[in-house]
Order: C-alpha cells, then structure tokens, then sequence
C-alpha cells in the first residue's frame, strides 16, 4: 500500500510501526525519522500541498488530521484517494489512532504492542504527577498575534497529564489573547512552545514588558503536541520539565 501523510506525528509513527517503505510522499515538517526527508517525496506543508505531485504518486490513502491539515485541502485530496481524518484531543484517541493504523495497515501486533507500552508509561507517569504541586499556565502557541492553547487541544490533555492547570482551558481551541491580560490573570508559569511558533529566549523580554516578574519557560512543542509514537520518549523529557519547575 502507498501511503501519503501530511501529518509530522502520523508519519512518525507510521515509521514505528515499521510502515516507512509504504510512505510515498510526506510534507517538509515530518522531521522524524530526520532521514526521511531526502528518501521521501515532499508534497508541501500541512496547509498547502502540491495535488499534483501527490496524484503523481497514486497513493493508495492519504492520511490527515482534523488540527493541522483544512477542510478544503481534504475536499480536494479526496478526489486523488481516499483520505482518513484522524481527530486527536484525549489518550483514548491516541490509543484508539493506533490501533486504526494497525488494522488498515496490517500490522495489529505492533499497534497492540506500542498502545500497551504508552499505557504503561503514561499510568507510572501519573503516580509521579500526584507527588508534584499543580501549578497554573499559560502555553503560548504562536505570536502577531499572541495565541494560546485552550481547551478541547490536545496539548490541553498533556497539561492535565503533568499536574498543569491550563488557565484559558475554559476557551476552545486555540484564542488569540492580548498580553496585556496577563496582568490580570493568576498563573504560575508562561510556557513559550518550539513549535509551531518558533520561540526562543528573545521573546521573554516582549512579555515581561507586561508581567516583568513572571517566570517564563521554552517547552519543546513536540512532546505536549505530537500524538502517537513521539510520546514514548515524552516522558523523561516530562520529568526534567518539572525538575526545572
């Protein structure tokens, strides 16, 4: 089966479901396995793609996400192949994700053996959680014009899994907001994601400006946003974050 992903995360954990020679073409954001990209077509963005060359590849299935890729980029895809839509704010999605894969893809034994592990990781992970005090945050996700992460993200659901409370998780989605509202609001910490926003260090003094004694901390955007098989590797990452806290 030819496969085409236009989702980072998908087309990692197709690779660790041993499907990388079935991937035919992928976008220029599936860094990992970060081999990939000079074996595999690159089609675009999660946002535009070039139908042409993915009809030139005569893919079997196209695989998209509710988050990242647009309704109307699917319409289209949808008169190339068939497309599946995965929609992921909770573990039980993720779990269920990969356990899809693995019956359209033939490979269940796999799927059974990573969602077994995950889950593993993830109930030892929460023994850990209870011990550590909640602190209240507020994860940028982007800037010009500053947005946040809400509630019904799944970033929102890796939060609760560290003892975060996310304070915009009565917002959905992802809102814009004005800094200057921090002024007014009761957090603990400002997390700054690597992704999709790249943040780095110079940005803590734009926010600072309005709350100069707010303790502000870079997150890696791939551990609290990348559903599937990058969650293995999530957690010690996880437990040095709140070491740092």
């Amino acid at each position: 089966m030819k496969i085409v992903s236009l989702v980072p995360s998908q087309t990692e954990l197709l690779c660790d479901l041993g499907l990388q020679d079935s991937l035919v073409g992928i976008t220029k954001f599936c860094v990992h396995p970060t081999n990939l990209r000079t074996q595999k077509v690159i089609v675009g963005g999660t946002k535009q793609v070039n139908f042409e060359k993915i009809q030139a590849l005569k893919p079997d299935v196209i695989l998209c996400n509710k988050e990242e890729n647009t309704l109307e980029m699917v319409n289209v895809l949808r008169d190339i192949a068939p497309v599946h839509v995965a929609d992921v704010t909770t573990l039980e999605d993720v779990y269920d994700l990969i356990h899809e894969y693995g019956e359209m893809f033939s490979c269940v034994k796999e799927a059974q053996q990573m969602v077994g592990k995950l889950q593993g990781l993830c109930q030892d992970w929460q023994i850990k959680v209870a011990e550590f005090p909640s602190l209240r945050v507020v994860y940028f996700i982007w800037k010009d014009p500053w947005m946040v992460a809400g509630g019904n993200t799944f970033i929102n659901t890796l939060l609760r899994a560290n003892g975060f409370v996310n304070v915009f998780q009565n917002i959905e989605r992802y809102p814009e907001i004005s800094v200057s509202v921090l002024q007014e609001t009761d957090f603990d910490i400002l997390f700054l994601s690597s992704e999709p926003y790249p943040f780095k260090e110079q940005h803590f003094e734009e926010l600072k400006m309005y709350v100069p004694n707010a303790k502000i901390l870079l997150v890696d955007g791939e551990f609290f946003s990348w559903h599937g098989s990058r969650m293995l590797k999530a957690f010690p990452y996880f437990e040095k974050l709140r070491q740092q806290l």
